[in-house]
């Protein structure tokens, strides 16, 4: 358990440090939030079939993946894009990284309050990285939403 909670302390600085840097908008982001999406999925897994999870545990998980992807569409508003040389750009702000840690504390709020039953204790931990990949994801695809609109040519490299 506590491997999985610094793994995803470790991730999530990770991921702050990329949304602050200048990066370009591209499907180079999709390689992070695969290996992501494989560790966290691998985690959930394991945490699933040794706890014997029952229906409550699974529509917890529901609701926290959902909270991902609203916490994702949030900070894919905060996320400036410009255009230079025919590239999309795209670099976060601390407002970005501060929802980071909201998601966070989110999942981890939600897990002791919704999920904290039989068979489910730890479930928040097990699922941090699945989670901050689908918030990832969620806000991926609406960075690269928001850059294609502003020049659908950009995107096509």
């Amino acid at each position: 358990m506590a491997t999985d909670i610094v793994l995803g302390l470790a991730v999530l600085a990770l991921l702050i440090w990329r949304q602050l840097s200048t990066r370009p908008v591209n499907a180079s982001a999709l390689r992070l939030i695969v290996i992501l999406l494989a560790i966290g999925l691998l985690e959930a897994g394991q945490f699933l079939s040794e706890n014997h999870a029952g229906m409550l545990t699974y529509a917890a998980l529901v609701g926290s993946l959902l909270i991902a992807a609203l916490f994702g569409a949030l900070r894919a508003a905060t996320v400036r894009i410009w255009l230079a040389d025919g590239q999309a750009w795209s670099k976060g702000n601390w407002l970005t990284a501060v929802l980071w840690v909201a998601a966070v504390a989110a999942h981890l709020g939600y897990d002791a309050l919704v999920a904290n039953g039989h068979g489910n204790h730890g479930l928040g931990n097990a699922t941090l990285v699945l989670y901050l990949a689908i918030s990832l994801g969620f806000q991926r695809v609406i960075v690269q939403y928001r850059a294609g609109r502003l020049a659908p040519a950009a995107l096509a490299r």
